[in-house]
């Protein structure tokens, strides 16, 4: 039996490290990398999608398509994306809004859509169980019934999300309430409130992203060497006001970033996945796994540079059998202040009010044991070596049977060599505790995602409100999308209480 080790990944797809202004710049065999003299390519901003309005509905039309997207001055890398060649447009939604979202597959395969985050029917949530067809159209309806916050969507097709999500195929979701427009937040889309779909690739020597997977990805992750963030390479961002706030999304397949602003610069986080925090919280160093989400303010200076960086972080301990899936140190954006700079309003010191679910109210402790078998054989074959309580995902199998209206604690125990991050469909959860300690300031909130780490216990606590349907099931997962194909994923079903 063998086990890789963070190191001998590093070593196997790093040829070489420089230092540049501080930040160390990795050179893959492939080529490609960071420019010698810095960030040299204008962020993209990724359109933002509001709707039509159609009889008080409000539909938004989304075609997941194949095209070619020229990262590289001279490259063209065959890509796909939502209503283009790479990634999606942001849509924009409101609680209490009724909508309809028109997705027509036109990637000649079969895929889905999955509203990352959001609260909703079972059968409109875009899973494994709602596929779509090549050269058709699926058309989920519902009502946003949730307060404001930064969600995202991607594929979920059964066996090939990492895939369809490594090719491209993802876009933020921002959800509008009465409360985020009281505060006085900065909330001018691509100015002063800008998205940021975090990820690293790799590729070949003349430009491709193909999707190949060694023995060690198929056991912990795609992980690549090159950063994008909303597909671009190299960016940076002309900021025009003294804050600026950034909704961050991890998009990666499997990496880890631990994310920190150059020289030590503090940053504020006001929300997490599901939304505001009740109170801004001060950071020096934000950690997101895979698909979490994280709202932050920058304080700008008039012509003062800064630079948002993915920064090393040693392994998860326990020695060389540990391994964890931190991307390597490589810098992600510059922020370029104008001269003169509007000035912004001061943050609130309250953001927003949580009903904080009480762990008497509970009336069920669920556990889930995540498990990876780590012989040459499942490294090889990849399928069903990754285990939820011992059992890899079954499409036909329910795991779960929770009721409308209960609360419940989901104990969430890693027993396995390296940290898992746990998503739910369905509902947002609040942290209990991590090994019988308060969770941190900055995840005091309402999550869809939580990193477990080794020898860790995590206990989460949710209600299941508005939404049972006996035979439509949503899933729980690990969101290292490699680990999820494998089979550490399983499905629930919310029904009436009898």
């Amino acid at each position: 039996m063998t086990i890789f080790t963070r190191r001998n990944f590093l070593k196997s797809t790093v040829a070489s490290a420089v230092v540049l202004g501080g930040i160390a710049v990795y050179w893959p065999r492939s080529g490609f990398a960071q420019p010698k003299d810095g960030m040299t390519n204008v962020l993209k901003i990724p359109p933002l999608e509001t709707g039509r309005n159609e009889d008080g509905v409000q539909v938004y039309d989304l075609t997941m398509q194949n095209g070619t997207t020229e990262f590289f001055k001279g490259y063209q890398t065959p890509t796909s994306g939502i209503n283009g060649s790479y990634l999606g447009p942001t849509l924009r939604v409101r609680n209490g809004a009724a909508i309809r979202f028109n997705i027509t597959n036109d990637l000649g395969e079969p895929s889905t859509l999955h509203w990352h985050g959001m609260h909703l029917p079972a059968r409109m949530d875009g899973g494994p169980h709602q596929v779509v067809q090549a050269g058709e159209t699926w058309s989920p309806e519902f009502t946003i019934r949730q307060k404001a916050a930064s969600l995202w969507y991607h594929p979920h097709l059964m066996g090939k999300t990492s895939e369809h999500v490594w090719r491209g195929m993802a876009g933020m979701v921002i959800v509008e309430d009465a409360e985020s427009d009281a505060l006085p937040l900065p909330k001018t889309y691509g100015v002063d409130d800008v998205p940021l779909v975090l990820q690293d690739r790799s590729f070949t020597r003349d430009g491709r992203m193909d999707y190949n997977l060694s023995m060690h990805s198929r056991m912990v992750g795609l992980v690549g060497d090159i950063p994008f963030v909303n597909g671009t390479y190299a960016p940076y961002f002309e900021a025009t006001t003294t804050k600026l706030r950034l909704r961050i999304l991890n998009g990666s397949n499997a990496s880890t970033y631990n994310l920190e602003l150059n020289d030590g610069q503090t940053f504020t986080q006001i929300a997490t996945d599901g939304g505001f925090l009740e109170a801004p919280v001060e950071l020096t160093l934000l950690q997101l796994a895979p698909a979490e989400r994280a709202e932050i303010i920058v304080d700008l200076v008039a012509g003062k540079n800064v630079q948002l960086n993915n920064i090393a972080v040693s392994g998860s301990g326990g020695g060389m059998m540990r391994t964890n899936n931190n991307a390597p140190a490589f810098p992600f954006l510059e922020i370029r202040p104008a001269a003169t700079l509007t000035k912004s309003a001061e943050l609130p010191s309250r953001l927003t009010t949580m009903e904080w679910l009480m762990e008497a109210d509970a009336v069920k402790t669920r556990v889930f044991n995540f498990e990876m078998r780590m012989g040459m054989g499942a490294m090889m074959g990849g399928d069903n070596s990754h285990t939820i309580n011992g059992k890899a995902m079954d499409i036909t199998r329910i795991d779960e049977v929770v009721t409308l209206g209960d609360t419940e604690i989901w104990e969430l125990r890693n027993s396995s060599v390296m940290p898992h991050p746990f998503h739910m469909h369905d509902v947002q959860f609040q942290i209990l505790d991590r090994d019988a300690r308060p969770p941190a300031a900055n995840e005091r909130g309402r999550k869809d995602v939580v990193m477990v780490n080794p020898d860790e216990v995590v206990r989460i606590i949710m209600r299941f409100e508005d939404y049972a349907d006996a035979n439509a099931p949503f899933m729980y997962h690990c969101h290292i999308l490699e680990h999820e194909d494998a089979g550490m994923m399983g499905q629930f079903v919310v029904v009436q209480a009898t």
